[in-house]
C-alpha cells in the first residue's frame, strides 16, 4: 500500500478515500508528511473505538495502522515517481493499494482508518458498513476536488477505489479458474456418469420439483475447471437435450481435484 500511494497516488493528488486520501490533502495544503497525519488521524478514531466498540476490535488494526503509517513516510524519499499520467496513477496506484489491502483483510485485520471510522459510524446509525465506507470516500474525494480545484482528479480518484475493491476480492477469493454448473435434468444417472467418466469430477444430485408442472426433477452440482467447459456441456446435451443448466463463476474450490487445506495438528 506505501508503494502504491507513494508511486502512483500522492504524488499525482489521487485522494481516493478515507484517512490516506484525506492524509494527501493535507499533505499538500500544509505540507506534513503523509504518514504523520494518517497516524495523527487514526489516534482519535481509536480511543472512540475503544470506547464504543470494545479494546479488542480496535487492538486488531493498531500493527497494520502504525506499520503502513511508517512504511508510507520512509520509502516516500526512495521512490521515484514514474508517471504524471492520471489513468496510468489512478490504474496502478489502485491495484498495489488492492493486493495491500486484500492480504491485510484476508489475514482477519485492518488498517483502522475508513474501516473503523465506519464501524463506529455504524454504532450510531445503525447503517451498513458498505455504506457507510462509501458516504465517508465520496466525502473524501469531494474535498480533494474542492482543494485541488480540479474535479477531473476527483474523478480519478473514483476510478482508484473502484479497482482497489475488485483487486481486494481477487485477493480475498482468487481468480475466476473454475465455473459451477447447475443442471436440472430428468436423466442425473446418465449425466453424473458420464461427468465422472469423462471428466473424473464429481457431481452430487438432489430432488427437487418444477413449479410450473409440478414434476419432479433432478438437480447436480458438478464443478470444473474452465478449459472443462465446453466438454461438460456436450456431456449434459449429449445425455439429456432437454436439460436446464446455469454456469456461475467460481473463485476457490476446496476439496478433491481442486485446492486441499492442511488442518495442522495441534
Amino acid at each position: 500500500m506505501a508503494v502504491g500511494m507513494n508511486l502512483f497516488l500522492v504524488p499525482n493528488k489521487i485522494a481516493a478515500g478515507g484517512v490516506s486520501g484525506a492524509a494527501t490533502i493535507i499533505y499538500y495544503v500544509f505540507n506534513v508528511p503523509v504518514g504523520i497525519v494518517m497516524l495523527a488521524m487514526n489516534v482519535p478514531l481509536y480511543i472512540i473505538g475503544i470506547w464504543r466498540l470494545g479494546f479488542s476490535f480496535a487492538l486488531n488494526s493498531l500493527f497494520g495502522t502504525i506499520a503502513l503509517s511508517l512504511a508510507v513516510d520512509l520509502t516516500a524519499p526512495h521512490l521515484p515517481v514514474p508517471t504524471d499520467n492520471l489513468l496510468l496513477a489512478s490504474i496502478y496506484g489502485g491495484v498495489l493499494n488492492g493486493i495491500g489491502l486484500g492480504i491485510v483483510f484476508r489475514n482477519k485485520s485492518t488498517t483502522g482508518g475508513t474501516a473503523l471510522a465506519a464501524a463506529i459510524l455504524r454504532s450510531y446509525t445503525g447503517l451498513n458498513i458498505g455504506q457507510l465506507l462509501f458516504m465517508v470516500d465520496a466525502v473524501v474525494v469531494a474535498a480533494a476536488g474542492l482543494v485541488f480545484k480540479s474535479w477531473e482528479l476527483a474523478m480519478y480518484a473514483m476510478i482508484t477505489i473502484f479497482i482497489i475493491s475488485k483487486v481486494i476480492d481477487v485477493v480475498q477469493e482468487g481468480f475466476t479458474y473454475a465455473k459451477g454448473f447447475i443442471i436440472i435434468t430428468n436423466n442425473p444417472q446418465a449425466v453424473g456418469e458420464e461427468i465422472m467418466k469423462q471428466l473424473d469430477r464429481g457431481a452430487t444430485v438432489w430432488n427437487a420439483q418444477g413449479m410450473y408442472t409440478g414434476a419432479d426433477r433432478y438437480v447436480l452440482l458438478s464443478v470444473v475447471h474452465r478449459s472443462e467447459v465446453t466438454k461438460l456441456k456436450d456431456i449434459i446435451y449429449r445425455a439429456d437435450p432437454r436439460a436446464f443448466v446455469i454456469t456461475a463463476d467460481v473463485h476457490e474450490v476446496i476439496g478433491e481435484g481442486f485446492k486441499q487445506i492442511t488442518v495442522q495438528q495441534k
